[in-house]
């Protein structure tokens, strides 16, 4: 029987296929075959191409803005005319609620579903309606999320849009007043959640200090931070360098990293403003 392979192209840094590191092992092509590693997106534009990029005949691209040295655990969405569209809408004062939650919404998806593109999976082989073999993958489960109350929670629908059964952990961390010191009031996990890759989510990293102690929550629970993926949409420099040196085995996933982040982001969705 004739088979059809899988043509889906992860997201890479200049929108090609990315180099696959493991190959399907022989004669796995009749059910799910041997685990995956944990795949990763590349830096956008915002990343120096290869030395060599013209080597297959295609001209090189023009270099861009020097990587910023916080580190490979730190990934960029290829940045594109959308994505920069939606970051403009959230960072205008004079946007409507309306708009602002649309396009936030529309930039959480985008980070989720890279987010979900990070987990690991297993090659699989199944039978279309007519007959004939795919090769396709299948995820992994023991997959879970946990949102950092309140604005955290904002990225929780978005992951429900994807994974319609994913299990949800909340966290809830403010400032005390006396120290003014993060805090944790409140923390709520699936039992099992040492067993689970947790994608944490957090929408604005500006002095990390919230998600360096939510971190700290679940490694308290068993988890270790080299199967946490940090889901955000914007981050300062200082945010995303604090927490990489706190924990140097995290991923954050991220589409923006400037000096100034739009910290009114969850009294707008919210409407609390």
């Amino acid at each position: 029987m004739e088979t059809m392979p899988c043509h889906n192209r992860p997201l890479g840094a200049a929108g090609g296929p990315r180099q696959q590191e493991d190959q399907p092992a022989a004669g796995a092509g009749g059910a799910c075959g041997s685990t995956r590693l944990i795949r990763f997106a590349e830096p956008g534009p915002a990343s120096s191409p290869s030395p060599d990029s013209g080597s297959n005949g295609v001209p090189p691209e023009e270099p861009g803005p020097q990587p910023l040295p916080i580190g490979a655990q730190l990934k960029l969405l290829p940045m594109n005319d959308q994505i920069r569209e939606l970051q403009t809408i959230i960072r205008d004062k004079t946007a409507s609620r309306g708009d602002f939650v649309f396009s936030a919404d529309r930039l959480i998806r985008l980070v989720v579903e890279e987010g979900l593109n990070q987990l690991p999976y297993t090659e699989c082989t199944v039978t279309t309606p007519t007959g004939y073999k795919y090769e396709g993958v299948k995820f992994e489960k023991g997959n879970c999320g946990v949102s950092i109350m309140r604005s955290g929670e904002a990225m929780e629908q978005g992951l429900r849009d994807c994974c319609r059964s994913i299990r949800i952990g909340k966290i809830l961390i403010q400032s005390d007043e006396e120290t003014q010191r993060a805090k944790v009031y409140y923390a709520k996990f699936p039992p099992d959640i040492y067993r689970r890759k947790v994608l944490l989510m957090y929408p604005i990293l500006s002095t990390g200090n919230t998600v360096i102690e939510a971190v700290k929550v679940l490694i308290e629970h068993g988890v270790q931070p080299s199967v946490i993926i940090l889901l955000s949409l914007f981050s300062t420099p200082h945010g995303a360098k604090s927490i990489i040196q706190e924990f140097p085995e995290i991923t954050i996933l991220t589409t923006e990293v400037h000096p100034v982040a739009p910290t009114h982001f969850g009294q707008k969705y919210f409407g609390t403003d």
